[in-house]
């Protein structure tokens, strides 16, 4: 439960006990209001209603009905969410980063090797670093995380190939390897590929079928650079 905020004093919160405790060296342990703040409040509430049209035993515990079902409620909010977090372990997730610095917004992929909670808040452990758990976006499993991989991987390689005019056939085997890779990933991996990226390599496919025969035609295997 949460220390103290501030007492209270003649019906009013003095907001100086806290100003007075940072330049003390003393920081509250906690910024909701518990039992004891609230049992004050309720205290000054007495203590200062008017004689004339007083508050009833009636009110009073139903306003300390309602507190303690909020109370119970965030409590069982709390416990749910490191209940999801510990489920997290050993999941691939995505967390969408803002930068403190810079601002800018970033996304980090990777398994959650732990949970660690510090402070009420709990914490990912991913890729070695610690991540807040408001930062998660996506939760995936491991079959889809290693499609989205391999056809991230294959869009990659097929966009480091050499500009169209400067194809040659030294690059045979690499266009011939990425349509195995590709040929080779499973009916669910595959609908993770761009069309894109499927047209772009059925072209570099093309295009090294008419250097090839080129090539066969000159009755020699030097490279040929396309005009």
């Amino acid at each position: 439960m949460a220390n103290i905020i501030a007492p209270v004093e003649d019906g009013k919160l003095n907001y100086e006990y806290t100003d007075n405790s940072k330049k003390n060296g003393i920081n509250p342990t906690g910024s909701t209001l518990g039992y004891d703040q609230f049992l004050q409040l309720l205290c000054a509430e007495m203590q200062y209603q008017d004689p004339l049209e007083p508050t009833s035993n009636t009110d009073y515990v139903a306003q300390m009905a309602t507190f303690s079902q909020l109370e119970a409620t965030l409590s069982l909010a709390a416990t749910q969410e490191s209940a999801n977090a510990s489920n997290l372990v050993g999941k691939q997730v995505i967390l969408k980063v803002t930068s403190e610095t810079t601002g800018q917004t970033s996304y980090v992929d990777g398994r959650v090797d732990y949970v660690m909670y510090e402070n009420g808040e709990v914490f990912l452990s991913v890729n070695d670093q610690l991540y807040p758990a408001s930062t998660l976006d996506t939760v995936a499993d491991s079959e889809y995380y290693e499609g989205v991989t391999i056809a991230t991987s294959l869009k990659d390689m097929v966009g480091s190939l050499p500009l169209m005019e400067n194809l040659t056939v030294e690059w045979e085997k690499a266009v011939t390897q990425l349509r195995d890779v590709y040929e080779g990933m499973t009916d669910y991996q595959k609908q993770f590929v761009p069309t894109e990226t499927l047209n772009t390599l059925k072209t570099y496919e093309d295009r090294m079928k008419e250097l090839l025969a080129q090539a066969e035609e000159n009755g020699s295997g030097d490279e040929i650079v396309t005009a």
